[in-house]
């Protein structure tokens, strides 16, 4: 009897164990948003990434995400936190983190992190981001068709590489189809506070636009747009909710497939420092659905469009095309390198203002 007590306390230790063990196993993923997940946009759908890491390997891991983290030393203390709290892979989701993602990783050589829409690498720090440009190129043509006013307003967020492309395909692409077209720019010097994204609508309407594009987290030009009677496109979500009749159509960022990716390579010790740039091609831009206001033959153009930058056959940026300044920037039928992308810093000719410093 006393034999059999020993043997089933033996079993019931290696069983207790084994949970341990179990719960010890799972892969820990940190995740770092510069807004609110509730924004409706860019963290809302990094968030919804992070819902499906769980949805695919279910009690194999365990998320934990902070929201609203300002960029600099705050986000360093988060970041920190997570890698303390055990966190085998840690997204940090805004440019600002950069610095701070690559402090933090020098302090934890055995965490794996991944920072979105920057340049700096290390041994344990990937970067990755979205061919958004493309996206641009899609909703710049239609906006060239659509607008009445040849006006276009574009709110801005901070003048980074990332911004300043979007603004330039987008340009581009409404110029191609609209010879009259201009573009009034705002500069909202914030990713998400929906009372100075609101303002900066008004004050893009005011000044002629009838069409609203933003680069920009909150769908608050959206809500004016759709007060004003005037169009706009969803920015990383559809946004449709907030504007049923305003919303042209949306550029869309996934970043699920990423994401799975990413936990499946720690999981399975593959895990490698990477650059990650897709687009259209690779499903990580999307272009939501398009309004019934577009005529059919605009459609089926932003569709050729779409079509044409995922096969390859044409760029956002394909000559000719000149510098703000004049200057001659691509020849005739010449694409702009990554490296130039990467760091654009300047507008194209016809985009009125400059770039702030």
């Amino acid at each position: 009897m006393k034999l059999l007590k020993t043997l089933m306390t033996g079993a019931a230790l290696v069983v207790g164990l084994g949970g341990m063990a179990q719960a010890e196993d799972k892969t820990k993923v940190g995740f770092v948003y510069v807004g609110p997940v509730g924004d409706f946009g860019w963290s809302y759908e990094h968030n919804e990434g992070r819902k499906a890491v769980e949805e695919a390997f279910g009690d194999k891991v365990e998320t934990m995400f902070v929201e609203s983290v300002p960029e600099g030393a705050d986000s360093e203390r988060v970041m920190t936190q997570m890698a303390l709290d055990g966190a085998d892979l840690i997204f940090t989701t805004s440019f600002g983190y950069m610095d701070p993602t690559i402090n933090v990783a020098k302090k934890f050589p055995n965490v794996k992190f991944e920072h979105a829409t920057g340049y700096k690498q290390a041994d344990n720090v990937s970067i990755y981001s979205a061919r958004f440009y493309e996206g641009r190129s899609v909703i710049g043509h239609i906006a060239g068709h659509m607008t009445k006013s040849n006006t276009i307003g574009y709110i801005a967020s901070f003048p980074i590489p990332e911004v300043i492309r979007g603004i330039n395909a987008a340009y581009i692409a409404a110029k191609k189809v609209n010879p009259d077209v201009k573009l009034k720019i705002v500069w909202a010097y914030t990713w998400f506070d929906p009372a100075k994204e609101a303002d900066a609508a008004t004050a893009l309407i005011e000044q002629g636009a009838d069409i609203i594009m933003q680069h920009t987290d909150s769908p608050a030009a959206m809500t004016i747009a759709e007060e004003k009677g005037m169009y706009a496109f969803g920015q990383a979500s559809d946004m449709k909710q907030f504007g049923p009749k305003a919303r042209l159509s949306s550029i869309i960022d996934d970043w699920a497939p990423y994401y799975i990716a990413r936990t499946q390579a720690v999981m399975d010790g593959t895990w490698e420092s990477t650059s990650t740039w897709d687009g259209i091609k690779e499903g990580m831009v999307g272009i939501g659905d398009f309004s019934n206001d577009i005529p059919a033959s605009v459609q089926a153009s932003a569709t050729a469009l779409k079509e044409a930058l995922m096969s390859g056959a044409t760029h956002s940026f394909t000559g000719p095309v000149n510098k703000q300044d004049g200057s001659a920037w691509l020849a005739s039928g010449e694409t702009a390198d990554d490296g130039t992308l990467a760091g654009m810093n300047f507008y194209v000719e016809g985009i009125e203002g400059e770039v702030p410093n």
